[in-house]
């Protein structure tokens, strides 16, 4: 019996995703959501020269860890304690001393550009959302957060955009819109779409509270 329900929202870099994630549990009681990003499932790259990790390609689905990633969602919509890797997109390693432990909650909000890829795991999800945002807006968007919060140059973000990030949304992440059961655009700032998400997800978690 499924103890949780898992929404999954993809979508381009800097598409929204993060935003739509956090305004779907703005309205539900905190203790009962957890929002996990899939970029926390990307592989531990410590046994590859410092210098030579900024060259490997995040954008690729081997970038991540799917096996780990579906026993972990699997774990959660159980009722079981998981901890989540924290990545540190610095050094693209994982943390041997932090994890985000998640823990009995409700909603469980998975983001990332490739949660709608792997078929198994979508077959787990409740909910399937892809953020649609227009290409020049996610590059500016993807520009600022790699350089304030990433440590970023610009010349290495466009770079890596151009190799890349471009090319694997379009081989990768934007034909992964079809599986989603909603397609939203512009994310966050749909308010309309927004309003009737939540409506579908309250009565998912009234079914899930419902006595058996």
């Amino acid at each position: 019996m499924k103890k949780a329900i898992l929404i999954g929202v993809a979508g381009g870099t800097g598409s929204g995703k993060t935003s739509m994630a956090q305004n779907i549990v703005h309205d539900f009681d905190p203790r009962d959501v957890v929002i996990i990003e899939q970029d926390s499932y990307y592989y531990d790259l410590s046994d590859i020269p410092l210098e030579s990790r900024g060259h490997h390609n995040f954008d690729h689905p081997d970038a991540y860890d799917f096996p780990q990633l579906r026993a972990d969602m699997s774990a959660i919509l159980k009722g079981q304690q998981v901890k989540i890797p924290i990545y540190d997109y610095k050094t693209h390693t994982r943390s041997k001393t932090e994890s985000q432990v998640v823990n009995g909650q409700k909603i469980i909000v998975l983001e990332g550009i490739m949660v709608l890829y792997d078929p198994e795991l979508r077959d787990m999800m409740d909910i399937k959302v892809y953020i649609e945002t227009a290409p020049d807006i996610r590059f500016i968007r993807r520009l600022r957060r790699d350089i304030h919060q990433r440590g970023r140059t610009v010349d290495s973000v466009i770079a890596q955009y151009l190799e890349t990030v471009r090319p694997m949304h379009e081989q990768f992440v934007e034909p992964t819109k079809h599986f989603a059961d909603i397609i939203i655009p512009e994310g966050g700032q749909n308010s309309v779409a927004i309003d009737l998400f939540k409506t579908k997800v309250r009565s998912l978690l009234r079914h899930l509270n419902e006595p058996r």
